[in-house]
């Protein structure tokens, strides 16, 4: 994607940290009372593209329904302004995705009568100030429905290569199309009734609620891919390997499998196993609309 077009949308606040004031991200003080998930476990789920490690854990020692990533909170105020990007190939990478997000979804959302309104997408370092409150990279990339914004840790992507075996320029791309897909979500509606519903479920069938909405968002990404590969010819030979072998790494069977005692439990899927994420890849590869995802069941 070296000759695409850059988006104007990123933000570029990398080293700025929470700020003053901003509260805490990962509780670790709270580890000691995990159940059958040690904390190595509960570390690497929380890369599973937004998922408060908070949340998990806060599941495990009998608390509410959990909640997704994407939870709508209230905004609260940036610790500080946008930046411009830094000059570097990482920064321009994403830029280039992002810029093809725009023009998919723009297209697509234009089919329909609709106007897309792009996400803003946030570089950040070790911890940032969202409109859904203090995160640290820990966290993983995630999707803010408050402030409409995208948060990225680079240094996420060298964990997918060096730790869950997912290397690969478009295996990056696949984690920046998921989080869009979530702002896809936000903007048809679909995220608010996903919360709700959740908050009106049993924790386990709260569980089967946040697995399709993320299988949504796995395959709204994969006809992403199909769409730009249409409009612009982006993909290069392995590109879908790569993006299918970054949907296997983050199944939730998979990681709950390398952290812990290695125990999986399928009732606590928050985000699907290896074989639907990346089914849910190739079925939005496969798709002649985003309707052939959204309409999913």
């Amino acid at each position: 994607m070296d000759n695409e077009r850059e988006s104007a949308n990123l933000e570029d606040r990398r080293g700025g940290g929470f700020g003053g004031g901003g509260r805490g991200g990962f509780p670790i003080g709270r580890a000691g009372g995990i159940g059958g998930f040690g904390l190595v476990a509960v570390v690497v789920i929380s890369l599973l593209f937004g998922v408060d490690p908070s949340v998990i854990l806060g599941g495990l020692e009998g608390g509410g329904a959990p909640s997704p990533g994407y939870q709508q909170q209230q905004p609260q105020q940036q610790a500080r302004g946008p930046a411009a990007p830094q000059s570097d190939e990482a920064a321009r990478f994403v830029s280039r995705v992002l810029a093809s997000t725009e023009d998919v979804w723009t297209a697509e959302f234009a089919r329909s009568g609709r106007r897309y309104q792009a996400p803003r997408l946030v570089l950040f370092s070790g911890a940032v100030q969202s409109g859904c409150g203090a995160a640290q990279s820990a966290m993983g990339p995630f999707y803010c429905p408050a402030d409409q914004r995208v948060y990225l840790d680079l240094s996420f992507f060298r964990e997918m290569q060096q730790r869950l075996g997912a290397p690969g320029d478009f295996a990056q791309a696949y984690v920046i199309a998921h989080e869009v897909g979530h702002h896809v979500q936000n903007l048809l509606g679909i995220l608010a009734r996903s919360q709700q519903a959740q908050q009106q479920s049993s924790q386990r069938d709260a569980n089967a609620v946040s697995v399709r909405t993320e299988l949504m968002a796995d395959c709204l990404a994969g006809f992403w891919a199909r769409r730009a590969q249409e409009m612009r010819n982006i993909l290069e030979q392995g590109d879908i390997e790569e993006g299918m072998g970054a949907a296997a790494a983050v199944g939730d069977d998979r990681l709950q499998s390398r952290g812990g005692r290695g125990q999986v439990v399928p009732e606590s899927f928050t985000h699907g196993s290896s074989a639907q994420r990346v089914q849910s890849f190739k079925t939005g590869m496969a798709a002649q609309d985003a309707g052939a995802c959204i309409n999913r069941r």
